[in-house]
């Protein structure tokens, strides 16, 4: 049995993972997908405190590098559920099941994606879902912001600052974030929207985004816009499905926890952007990291 079992290996997981180990406790660190998360997907990161700038690649690896020198143990397999036993928490995967005496979730969250033709091949080469993380490279040029809730005004807001122009495509009649923030950001004479309109797919060149096809269903009409950045923002999915029958989500699927990063289940902590909170950065996924795990090092 472990002290700490920790689910994921995202920069919550592993930061988790390096505070824990550090106070003397035996590690599990449980990953079904790749090691580092969601930044390995991004090709350049200029916010995280100590680097100028580096890829997600490279602080993935500076960050297991660390975690692997201090003996942390690793499994990859899929979750599919916890239990708590008689005080022993249990985990189950498809590769078997693992036991600690405490618990940290560190799932994340993965931006939710269009489907359309040309997504994947395209994210990192013109195709984001942050403008705080990568809104800088697009400064001076033409970008679409995909959505119309308050996530996507928010964003157009940012890029606006920046931006030569700000085209946002949203597939309802009218913008559903709030009022205020539309009637200000419509009021740039950098931003626009285009309604009714839906994603169908991409135009690009050596292996870039240079333009956005869209389809009107209210007119029925397709079109193409021209622009060098596109910005995904219709929302987060978090990696919470195996914890569905716990009663330890919200209603949007997010772990319910405060700064404390304590759950409703006694010894389960969590941490990272799988947690109900407001900003969802590599540093605020740190910070929970450290949280949980000290946290979890007092029961």
């Amino acid at each position: 049995m472990y002290d700490i079992v920790i689910i994921g290996a995202g920069p919550a997981g592993l930061t988790a993972a390096l505070y824990a180990l550090r106070a003397e406790k035996s590690v599990l660190v449980i990953e079904k997908g790749v090691f580092g998360g969601q930044i390995t997907f991004s090709p350049k990161i200029e916010n995280y405190p100590g680097f100028t700038a580096l890829s997600g690649n490279e602080l993935a690896d500076k960050m297991m590098e660390q975690v692997i020198a201090h003996g942390a143990e690793f499994e990859m397999a899929a979750v599919t559920g916890i239990a708590d036993e008689n005080g022993v928490k249990k985990v189950f995967t498809d590769e078997g099941t693992f036991e600690g005496k405490t618990v940290i979730i560190a799932t994340g969250a993965a931006h939710r994606h269009l489907g359309a033709p040309g997504e994947e091949e395209l994210i990192g080469s013109g195709i984001s879902f942050c403008a705080v993380c990568d809104g800088a490279f697009y400064s001076g040029q033409t970008v679409a912001v995909i959505g119309g809730g308050n996530s996507a005004l928010q964003e157009a807001a940012l890029l606006s600052e920046t931006c030569k122009k700000v085209i946002i495509v949203q597939n309802l009649p009218a913008l559903t974030g709030e009022k205020r923030l539309a009637d200000a950001l419509l009021a740039k004479d950098n931003v626009e929207a285009v309604y009714n309109s839906t994603v169908s797919g991409f135009e690009s060149a050596n292996g870039a985004v240079t333009g956005v096809k869209i389809h009107n269903s209210a007119t029925g009409e397709d079109s193409t816009i021209a622009a060098e950045g596109v910005f995904v923002a219709i929302g987060l999915v978090p990696a919470t499905d195996f914890l569905k029958d716990t009663g330890l989500l919200d209603e949007y699927g997010y772990v319910k926890a405060d700064e404390s990063c304590r759950t409703a289940m006694e010894g389960v902590f969590v941490a990272g952007d799988c947690r109900t909170k407001a900003v969802r950065q590599i540093t605020t996924a740190a910070a929970d990291g450290a949280t949980a795990a000290l946290a979890a090092c007092s029961v």
